[in-house]
């Protein structure tokens, strides 16, 4: 079969896209099968171990076959884990730009619960699908203008941001994914540019432009930034990952202006499964798993007056290594600013927004990838050592 020969001849090149259709294609797993005649949806079983009816050689069958793929398990060698199978393809579906769940299709809590993922083209957009009203355009504007809004206070100091109900939302955008693929076709690796493996990020939290937490995470699957009472232990929607997690604290946590702490408990809940931000070897990620809006802004956001939102269930690169390095060096040389690095998240209002400033918001992020930061101080570091070691410049007088 197509699997087995995929496994015997020791690749480890196709990409989890490939990888998948072909496991779909192959028939070998039951309930693996492809959701419609375009092939643009497929369905994946997704069975939780705690249930009665549990059969790890079936219902762990594809994850298992995942692992041995990427050489995380081998047969006799390492003990069955089907748990961590499970997550590392769950993670490896939710990183990837070649993947949106369909959470109005996936179905958890029948017998044989499954989820639902549609296939994307290579620039984030929806695959084509001729004849087929849920994959197009005006179907995906549909499903983004039916997203909860955040309630907002009607006075205060929100000013114009409050304008929630009166206000149009574009369709779902891919321009950021297609400026960096346009950038990185231009732009020259950095010759001593190395692969990234510092995945620390600075994560600060504001509440109205108050700092309320502050710390660093170091896992190479990032850092969830969420509320407080989102059930991550239940593996439905987490599973056991690694990533570091960061919870909102309570609005009560400071003072603040007479009607911003209610704005804020209405915001909250919004944001129960949060966004993901981690750090790969060639940049900067987040995908955004909450109801509630999220806007940014940073190296890659398309927009500098205007909003830029990430759109639910889509990988977003925020930065890229390449285009930093790049950066890094022409201010080296001075032909260029310092690069920019710091990425700040605003959640519920559109942001960036010239009609506010960004410690008007009810609730922003600041994330700091560590990796930047360090070559910025050995840059300054060179640079400073050059201008001790340089000859004194002599200015000439009038004698």
């Amino acid at each position: 079969m197509q699997l087995y020969t995929l496994m015997e001849d020791g690749s480890r090149h196709m990409r989890l896209r490939e990888w998948l259709i072909a496991q779909i294609d192959s028939g070998k797993y039951p309930g693996l099968s492809w959701e419609n005649e375009e092939k643009t949806m497929f369905r994946i079983p997704w069975k939780h171990a705690a249930k009665q009816d549990y059969r790890q050689n079936q219902d762990a069958a594809l994850f298992k076959a995942w692992a041995m793929y990427k050489g995380k398990f081998q047969e006799g060698r390492d003990k069955a884990d089907p748990s961590t199978w499970k997550t590392r393809l769950r993670c490896a579906l939710n990183k990837s730009t070649d993947f949106q769940e369909v959470q109005e299709r996936s179905q958890l809590d029948i017998s044989e619960p499954y989820k639902v993922y549609r296939i994307l083209d290579d620039t984030g957009r929806l695959t084509e699908s001729a004849g087929n009203p849920e994959m197009s355009h005006d179907s995906d504007c549909s499903k983004a203008l039916r997203e909860t809004h955040v309630p907002m206070q009607e006075d205060g100091p929100l000013g114009d941001s409050n304008k929630a109900n009166g206000r149009s939302y574009a369709c779902p955008s891919t321009g950021t994914n297609a400026f960096v693929n346009a950038n990185l076709q231009s732009v020259p690796i950095y010759p001593s540019h190395a692969p990234i493996s510092d995945y620390r990020l600075e994560v600060c939290l504001f509440y109205h432009g108050n700092l309320v937490q502050k710390l660093v995470t170091a896992s190479p699957d990032g850092c969830f930034i969420l509320q407080g009472c989102a059930p991550v232990g239940n593996e439905r929607i987490y599973g056991p990952c690694e990533a570091k997690t960061v919870f909102f604290p309570r609005p009560d946590i400071i003072r603040l202006p007479p009607g911003i702490t209610d704005a804020m408990s209405r915001l909250l809940p919004h944001l129960e499964k949060g966004v993901l931000v981690w750090v790969a070897p060639d940049g900067v990620f987040i995908k955004r798993f909450c109801q509630g809006r999220v806007y940014w802004d940073g190296p890659l956001a398309e927009n500098r007056q205007k909003p830029n939102k990430l759109e639910r269930e889509r990988t977003c690169k925020l930065l890229d290594v390449t285009i930093f390095t790049q950066e890094l060096q022409n201010h080296q040389q001075g032909t260029g600013p310092e690069p920019r690095y710091t990425v700040d998240l605003c959640f519920g209002e559109e942001f960036p927004d010239p009609s506010q400033p960004k410690a008007k918001k009810l609730i922003t992020a600041q994330v700091i990838p560590l990796f930047a930061v360090e070559c910025l101080r050995r840059h300054n570091a060179h640079n400073n050592v050059e201008m001790k070691q340089s000859p004194p410049h002599k200015v000439k007088t009038n004698e």
